[in-house]
């Protein structure tokens, strides 16, 4: 699958996926292009083709980097109060039998985290005080169980779009793990004012939940 991937790209962009050689590498390349939060869930190879990616087609193409190097193609969603926020996909990798993640985001500390983390609990709860709503609320819930993405690649979903779609819908499929009681979301206080600045430092509000078109 690899292989097919990479003979389907121009040899710029071949080159470019072959020398990214970390994780490190894959978040940067990620960080450099632009988040759009269209409708449209791209494949990978649509992914650096058109040069824009969102948090679910980036995790993926991430994953697929990820692959290369070496590291199984895992991924989680981490999962928002329902109807409050977008969900947010985060690419796994492990070193040492401690986990990091790769993501993409609108949000600067939504993205990567260094492979030191006992756990996936203990790595996704890392997220929960960056993960904010337009309104400044706290609104992560929960996350899933790992996902291998090498299980499905009869859908060919490096480079077919339609077989990446299908791949995102049995992925969004799960039943999330709770991060916090009820009782606990309802004390969390909000952000202050200066805190959501800093959170959405660099973030590009229009792509924000609450704040798009189909919002």
């Amino acid at each position: 699958m690899l292989t097919e991937f990479e003979n389907r790209l121009p040899p710029d962009l071949r080159e470019r996926f072959r020398n990214l050689q970390s994780p490190f590498a894959i978040q940067e390349y990620l960080d450099s292009m632009p988040y759009v939060a269209e409708e449209r869930d791209r494949a990978p190879l649509q992914v650096m083709l058109d040069g824009q990616c969102h948090c679910l087609d980036g995790g993926f193409f991430a994953a697929l980097a990820l692959w290369r190097l070496g590291f199984p193609p895992l991924l989680i969603d981490l999962t928002p109060e329902p109807g409050a926020d977008d969900d947010h996909v985060l690419a796994l990798y492990r070193i040492e039998g401690r986990w990091g993640a790769i993501a993409k985001s609108n949000y600067v500390n939504l993205g990567f985290r260094e492979p030191v983390y006992k756990n996936l609990r203990e790595l996704a709860m890392t997220y929960f005080e960056h993960y904010c709503s337009i309104h400044k609320t706290k609104t992560l819930r929960g996350y899933t169980r790992p996902f291998d993405a090498s299980r499905y690649t009869h859908l060919h979903w490096a480079w077919d779009e339609a077989g990446a779609n299908r791949l995102y819908r049995i992925f969004y499929r799960r039943k999330p793990i709770p991060l916090i009681s009820a009782s606990m979301a309802a004390r969390l206080h909000p952000l202050t004012e200066r805190a959501y600045a800093a959170e959405t430092l660099y973030t590009d509000l229009r792509w924000s939940f609450g704040n798009r078109a189909e919002h």
